[in-house]
């Protein structure tokens, strides 16, 4: 049989499946490619890869899906790495730069503006470097790891998962995992458990990472606290809610 190819993210919020999927056998029988949100989505939507850890705004893009997992990337309140910065307050604000790396988190954004802070900013997809034109009215969404770094750089910091929270009370899903076809079901379970590993090992992982002198002392608070991994029934109700929000979207 062919090793399923799958795409995870490439952040420090994934490193717990990646710990667990390098530490089981499932190992050995799928190919591992790590990407920025917006790739994994592609490859998966293009059949380049057969599962990928996705931002869920991109599933109503998808022909065929399967939501094939008991975890994913989400939040109860602050997740600490989706937000938007600016030198003004949400009134103020007369454009937004969107991060190039993501999918879920700029038409988060667009949902929030839209239904919550009732503002219209005009939005433009970012390049690289675009962290460098946050001037004036202008404000951007950034996501990932780039966001440890920015630290108290700009008055106004808006996180948007608790920004979501604030207004509908449930907590949010960045990402899930998907895959395009249908897989057995022995696979299904070896690979969950196998997130499962990952996730419950997650001391052993920090302290690893904690050597690497490129992560603060704050990734055990990021990946035991701010990081909620567990695709429960309050973070379905969400995910429907924002889906219907995005199917709204002007």
């Amino acid at each position: 049989m062919d090793k399923i190819k799958v795409s995870i993210v490439s952040y420090l919020n994934s490193k717990p499946f990646v710990y667990g999927i390098a530490h089981s056998e499932i190992f050995n029988t799928i190919e591992l490619q790590q990407d920025i949100p917006s790739v994994c989505a592609k490859k998966l939507m293009d059949g380049t890869v057969d599962v990928g850890l996705i931002p869920v705004a991109v599933l109503p893009l998808l022909k065929e899906k399967y939501i094939i997992s008991d975890y994913c990337i989400g939040a109860v309140g602050k997740v600490a790495s989706v937000m938007l910065y600016s030198h003004v307050p949400l009134e103020e604000i007369s454009t937004v730069l969107l991060d190039y790396q993501s999918r879920t988190s700029v038409t988060l954004v667009k949902v929030l503006a839209q239904n919550f802070w009732k503002i219209k900013p005009k939005w433009i997809s970012a390049e690289v470097d675009f962290e460098r034109k946050i001037n004036g009215s202008t404000a951007a969404v950034i996501i990932g790891d780039r966001t440890f770094a920015i630290g108290d750089t700009y008055k106004y910091v808006y996180d948007l998962a608790e920004e979501w929270q604030k207004f509908t009370q449930l907590p949010f899903v960045f990402a899930c995992w998907v895959a395009n076809k249908k897989l057995p079901d022995s696979f299904l379970h070896d690979f969950n458990s196998a997130l499962k590993y990952g996730l419950d090992n997650r001391t052993s992982l920090i302290a690893e990472l904690q050597k690497d002198l490129n992560y603060s002392s704050d990734i055990e608070t990021y990946l035991t606290k701010n990081i909620d991994y567990d695709y429960n029934s309050a973070k379905k109700e969400a995910l429907e809610l924002f889906l219907t929000y995005l199917s709204k979207l002007e």
